[in-house]
């Protein structure tokens, strides 16, 4: 069966196709029904069922007789490690774990905030909460003490999971003092917590409150799994917004189980004893989904990296890695993609290691340029598949599903929408409008299972920001078209579609345009306040490592093919060559920092950004052309 009739199934059955795909989850009580409606526009899934989402991930698999299968690989170049850890290995870890946490009092209904690095212990912890229907919430390791204050008192955690430190190439992250000062910050006060204590730096711990990682397991007796309902919060996670407070993403158990199962297969290609990686980080949405819960839901093996793309110690790391573990499917973002190609422009890396059972790489995270994507497909020389989706959705809103079929690939599409998802394109009065005609992404309620059912804590902020705007639809606060074979473009977000003169134009259309620059390894394009026409493009340029152009003539030839390809409407008549571009630490480039900062607003200092240093760099470079003088 292919694609457009497995979609079409979807549309015409829905409650059919998502009973059937439920079918692949051991449940405790089995759902006799899917879509509970009962209080939309709040949809939730599989609501009278009872499950645990650590026994689908761990228990499952030993039972089946694959516990000598490995679960994890923990791959390390910034300690210089590696290790394996097995299903059943696995199961006693966490069961132990769950146990500890228990015997403190633990249990189904708590929050506990995990706070980790790159290590298998930070899956533990994730799989140990599960187990006892505890909620986790992690936040990525290394967030400034601030930004997990605010998480602190937002969801109250009973305790608190974190490591010693994190390791950079450079440099060691203190993330105990860092977690200390938040505590002293937040309002609620943690029961107590958990410091797993790595070699690189032994923090000094509190008495009455920190306990060790491998002391306070034990002699403790481990836990079984807890059956929760299908709605019962798996996680919390917390989205970061350059403005106003961080939103607390809900993720209903089972429906988080059915839909991620079902990805696997149907997107990824992927099943029992396959290794796959997703190069993300565990406090990142793609880390709890693909790192953590989808690659052990299905019996594969998940690669953990500690590691950046370059620098650890070049530029081939990703490839060693694939080589290494005989990775099928791998997962990162073009950010990294476009690290590698700027240190290694030529692609000659790749051709150094056997890359024999890598059969798919996938992108997601920000928009795919063409020429990463191009540079990929010609020296990985595989299929390249960008696929797009959000922390609230928590997997593909639109993807080439190559498990059911491997659909044409339309460089600068993440192809087509895939079943749950009714993508439309809509005008600002929320009517659709014709193919090829740039709106907003809305997806038609009711979203499908593992999508966010609300905010914690914040209903009626949930209704406002993703309900409101276009009655009977998700917004996705994306801008972009759909071609007419239904190929879905995801252009820029609603704040980056810019108006020059009443044109109304996509600033991910000029990067596009950009980037195919033989010197420019990295670009964004923002618009800027002018008094005559509203707003007008600036674009940055990062030029390829090894590039001796002048910058000068480097920016001549950009506006020029800016002209050649957009047209005069573009108003595209200023840019310059910097050094970086100011990025939160999972890629994403802060454009509306530097709007802000161009146009003399006032600005905050995104929480999750990689080094503060570049919007100095920034605020020189935009003074050069007239900008930020207030």
């Amino acid at each position: 069966m292919g694609y457009g009739e497995v979609y079409a199934g979807w549309k015409a059955d829905p409650e059919a196709f998502w009973m059937e795909a439920a079918g692949q989850i051991d449940w405790v009580k089995a759902p006799s029904r899917a879509l509970n409606d009962s209080r939309a526009p709040l949809y939730e899934w599989f609501t009278d069922a009872t499950v645990n989402a650590c026994y689908n991930a761990v228990d499952r698999h030993v039972l089946a007789g694959r516990g000598d299968q490995l679960a994890i690989i923990h791959d390390s170049p910034v300690t210089q490690s590696k290790h394996g850890i097995t299903y059943a290995e696995l199961q006693t870890r966490v069961a132990s774990l769950a146990g500890a946490l228990r015997a403190k009092g633990v249990q189904k209904g708590d929050r506990v905030i995990i706070y980790m690095p790159m290590v298998p212990e930070a899956l533990e912890a994730m799989l140990a909460c599960a187990r006892l229907g505890a909620i986790h919430s992690v936040v990525f390791g290394g967030f400034a003490a601030a930004e997990l204050a605010v998480r602190i008192d937002d969801c109250t955690p009973k305790a608190i999971i974190a490591a010693s430190c994190g390791i950079e190439p450079s440099r060691v992250v203190h993330y105990k003092p860092l977690l200390d000062m938040a505590i002293d910050m937040a309002s609620h006060k943690p029961d107590f917590c958990v410091i797993l204590q790595r070699e690189q730096e032994v923090a000094k711990l509190i008495e009455g409150r920190d306990v060790a990682w491998h002391s306070f397991q034990y002699g403790v007796t481990p836990a079984e799994c807890v059956p929760v309902s299908g709605d019962h919060p798996a996680y919390i996670l917390y989205t970061s917004g350059t403005t106003g407070a961080p939103k607390g993403v809900v993720r209903p158990t089972a429906g988080h189980l059915v839909a991620l199962n079902w990805t696997m297969r149907a997107i990824y290609d992927c099943g029992a004893g396959d290794v796959f990686w997703a190069a993300s980080d565990v406090g990142w949405v793609v880390g709890h989904s693909y790192i953590c819960y989808a690659p052990l839901i299905a019996g594969c093996t998940t690669i953990v990296f500690e590691g950046k793309p370059v620098g650890t110690p070049d530029a081939g790391t990703f490839w060693r890695v694939i080589a290494e573990h005989k990775v099928r499917a791998f997962f990162t973002a073009p950010t990294a993609l476009r690290a590698i190609k700027r240190d290694d422009p030529n692609g000659e890396l790749p051709s150094h290691y056997d890359l024999s059972n890598l059969k798919t790489l996938y992108l997601a995270g920000e928009r795919a340029d063409p020429d990463t994507i191009t540079w990929a497909q010609t020296h990985v020389k595989v299929p390249v598949i960008d696929h797009w989706w959000q922390t609230e959705t928590g997997y593909a809103i639109a993807a080439n599903p190559m498990g059911i079929e491997h659909l044409p690939v339309k460089i600068g599409s993440p192809s087509v929408a895939m079943p749950g998802f009714d993508v439309q394109i809509l005008d600002e009065g929320g009517h659709p409008v014709a193919p090829g005609t740039l709106g907003a992404i809305a997806i038609k309620l009711p979203l499908p299972p593992g999508t966010l059912p609300t905010l914690w804590n914040a209903e009626e902020r949930f209704k406002k920001s993703y309900l409101a705007h276009f009655p009977g639809f998700y917004e996705t606060g994306d801008a972009g078209y759909v071609d007419a074979d239904g190929y879905l473009y995801i252009m820029a977000r609603t704040d980056d579609v810019i108006n020059v003169a009443g044109h109304r134009l996509s600033t991910g259309a000029m990067e596009e345009v950009l980037a195919n620059h033989r010197d420019v390894a990295e670009c964004a394009v923002i618009g800027v306040a002018d008094a005559l026409k509203g707003q007008t493009p600036i674009g940055f340029l990062c030029l390829n490592t090894g590039s001796d152009r002048a910058a000068a003539d480097v920016v001549k030839e950009c506006v020029a093919l800016m002209r050649e390809k957009i047209g005069p409407v573009a108003d595209f008549k200023r840019a310059i060559v910097v050094d970086r571009l100011p990025k939160t630490r999972s890629g994403k480039i802060l454009r509306g920092t530097m709007v802000n900062i161009a146009d003399c607003k006032p600005w905050k200092m995104p929480a999750t950004i990689d080094d503060p240093a570049i919007l100095d760099e920034i605020t020189q470079a935009l003074q050069t052309l007239g900008y930020a003088k207030g």
